[in-house]
């Protein structure tokens, strides 16, 4: 008997939520407190910036992710109830393209045809939200559930360069945030893709090269424009 097999496209939701939250956490708060202290500011000050990013980058990330996951949860609703009221109105055109969504993924007419009858029988808005719109009740949208897990993914992202800011003395501070965030970064990505089955070298790789531009191009800013905030 072969082994059961693990399957990991049902992490593909909740991975792509924390990898991104943690990921802009750590960039763009690391990126501004870089960009912050090559223009010359002193410690407090760098570090008011940072703690200032951190809740704002959260919040933002928040509302950004309930807002776009709403507008989900809206089409998917207004979906539902169009096909709610056709089976009520028209039950046999229902189940006639339930049967033909089979037969195109392979069954043979009789059995698309039983198939389809039975699962109209047991839920036919469920048979149809999934097989025709594609709905499922794991892939469904949940508002308050993506903003929680983005803010908190961006906090957690985020607190790792505010807490090299603190412990760094104000000399070491560009590079060594960009270099300890490179660090952050790159395990970030190895986890990621080690979760998702990918390579964990090419997944650690792709974030670091990314974000390192992202750095170099805030610490640029702030020693061209070199004002103190």
């Amino acid at each position: 008997m072969s082994p059961p097999e693990h399957h990991r496209l049902n992490r593909s939701s909740w991975l792509r939520a924390a990898v991104l939250g943690a990921n802009d956490g750590i960039v763009s708060t690391a990126s501004m407190l870089i960009g912050v202290a090559t223009a010359g500011s002193d410690k407090q000050a760098i570090l008011i910036a940072g703690v200032a990013a951190l809740v704002a980058g959260a919040m933002s990330m928040a509302a950004g992710e309930y807002v776009s996951v709403s507008s989900q949860a809206d089409t998917e609703a207004a979906d539902l109830a169009l096909e709610r009221t056709a089976l009520h109105e028209h039950p046999q055109e229902e189940l006639e393209e339930l049967r033909d969504i089979y037969i195109k993924r392979g069954l043979n007419p009789e059995l698309a045809a039983e198939v389809a009858q039975a699962l109209m029988r047991h839920d036919a808005l469920e048979a149809h939200a999934r097989d025709e719109i594609g709905i499922t009740d794991a892939g469904k949208a949940r508002p308050l559930q993506a903003a929680f897990a983005s803010a908190l993914a961006f906090t957690a992202g985020a607190a790792l360069p505010v807490l090299v800011a603190l412990l760094l003395p104000l000399a070491m501070l560009p590079w060594g945030l960009a270099s300890s965030s490179l660090v952050f970064l790159g395990g970030l990505g190895a986890v990621a893709a080690h979760a998702g089955g990918a390579s964990m070298s090419k997944g650690a790789l792709r974030v670091c090269v990314w974000s390192a531009g992202a750095m170099a191009l805030t610490a640029l800013v702030g020693s061209l424009f070199g004002v103190n905030v």
